[in-house]
């Protein structure tokens, strides 16, 4: 766990930078952690105690730059502060909460994702890591999904797609799906159960089908109404020829 003799005044997020001056390598690192917030503002709709930030400042030594992981979850602060402000960045000895899991997707130029950047998350304290490494032909020995868990100040790798993390009450996995119109591999949350959230596109295409399904069974009592009515029109059309006033009986 890090360690440091915090100073007399604490920084605030104003006076912080909020961002490196490096541009989001690739259309990836912004696509896939969206996905995965959209997936709990969409399963988590009742719930306002989680916040999940993307390419965001994580300050954890005011004498220190801040880490800028691809995203990162913590649990029991508020999702939006009541003032209305929104976050520049996320400071530990401001929010006094780790983050529980963070993600990091490796750049078509590596950048320490297995080495310097797991070291200080395991020296932070953050429980889960989680490395999606797309291959840009420099994967060497590791596969596209990993997920660590922190023991004894180590992060241990975690078996299985998904895996379930407890003390977050989620699981993390990956498999080919279609977010945005592209069908690849992405990062799902899933259920203990080993159900995978459903996504945007899971419930628009849902919603689409229910509104297919809600027309054509009106259009089948139309036609029902139309064949009721034709019927009466032809008893009708009989009756009268053979003399009968329908109006008079």
């Amino acid at each position: 766990m890090v360690q440091y003799k915090p100073p007399q005044f604490l920084p605030t997020e104003e006076d912080l930078p909020d961002n490196d001056d490096t541009p989001v390598d690739n259309e990836l690192h912004v696509l896939m952690p969206n996905l995965l917030r959209a997936l709990l503002v969409l399963n988590w709709a009742d719930r306002t105690d989680w916040f999940l930030g993307i390419n965001m400042g994580l300050y954890y030594d005011p004498e220190k730059p801040a880490i800028i992981p691809d995203g990162f979850l913590s649990l029991g602060i508020p999702r939006f502060r009541a003032s209305g402000k929104l976050r520049l960045s996320y400071l530990i000895w401001q929010e006094n909460i780790l983050p529980k899991w963070v993600l990091e997707i490796v750049s078509q130029t590596p950048g320490g994702e297995y080495t310097d950047k797991m070291s200080k998350y395991a020296a932070i304290g953050i429980l889960y890591y989680t490395i999606y490494n797309p291959d840009y032909g420099q994967r060497d020995k590791h596969d596209s999904f990993e997920v660590y868990r922190l023991a004894n100040d180590r992060y241990v790798r975690q078996l299985g797609n998904p895996v379930w993390m407890p003390e977050i009450g989620l699981g993390i996995g990956s498999e080919q799906g279609t977010h945005e119109g592209c069908a690849r591999e992405w990062l799902y949350w899933y259920n203990q159960q080993g159900d995978r959230f459903p996504a945007p596109e899971n419930l628009i295409a849902q919603e689409r089908q229910r509104a297919e399904a809600a027309e054509q069974q009106l259009e089948q009592e139309r036609r029902l109404l139309e064949q009721e009515r034709r019927l009466r029109e032809e008893l009708l059309e009989r009756l009268r020829q053979r003399g009968i006033n329908p109006e008079a009986l």
